[in-house]
């Protein structure tokens, strides 16, 4: 039987060639309206997840861990916008597509603790990197790539934080933690 479709709406989401997404033909684009947006820019990051995370470190936990809200919120956006521009999608690496979504989850993670766990400031920056590293490096194939992370993150730690990683990730005989928050 003769089927007949009647207000159809369809929707379709796509990204700029690249990273194992081919061109799409204009024949075929020109039954969609394309809407484009612009990246966020960091002033607008660092507002939306600064009011979430302070908010959130607001209500039971010390003042030293709420006063460091806003360097964890620059120094995640300094390790996104880095990963970004440093980690681009290859064939081998078709994966390494980074957008805002990670960034969130960074964040969110750290929404998961409680004032029992991060008494103190060192607390949070071992959870901040605990999350970098569950969301990006968990996602890295090779060591080249993870070593490099784990020295962004060594710098970011000095800039944003005031503290070398050996001052928080060792323990009383200088031989450095694994790391499991």
């Amino acid at each position: 039987t003769f089927m007949k479709i009647v207000d159809l709406v369809w929707v379709g989401a796509m990204g700029p060639p690249g990273g194992g997404r081919q061109p799409v033909t204009n024949r075929y684009m020109r039954h969609f309206n394309i809407i484009g947006y612009t990246e966020l820019r960091d002033a607008s990051m660092d507002l939306i997840f600064s009011t979430i995370l302070t908010n959130f470190l607001s209500n039971d936990f010390p003042e030293e861990v709420v006063a460091m809200s806003s360097n964890v919120i620059q120094a995640t956006i300094k390790i996104y916008n880095n990963i970004a521009a440093e980690l681009l999608p290859t064939p081998e690496k078709s994966h390494y597509t980074f957008n805002l979504r990670d960034m969130s989850k960074v964040i969110q993670g750290m929404l998961g603790c409680n004032n029992k766990c991060v008494l103190e400031p060192k607390g949070l920056m071992i959870l901040w990197v605990h999350e970098c590293r569950r969301v990006f490096k968990d996602r890295m194939i090779n060591n080249k790539d993870r070593n490099w992370f784990e020295g962004q993150l060594q710098t970011l730690m000095s800039e944003f934080y005031d503290t070398q990683w050996a001052d928080v990730f060792t323990n009383g005989e200088g031989v450095v933690d694994d790391l499991v928050f």
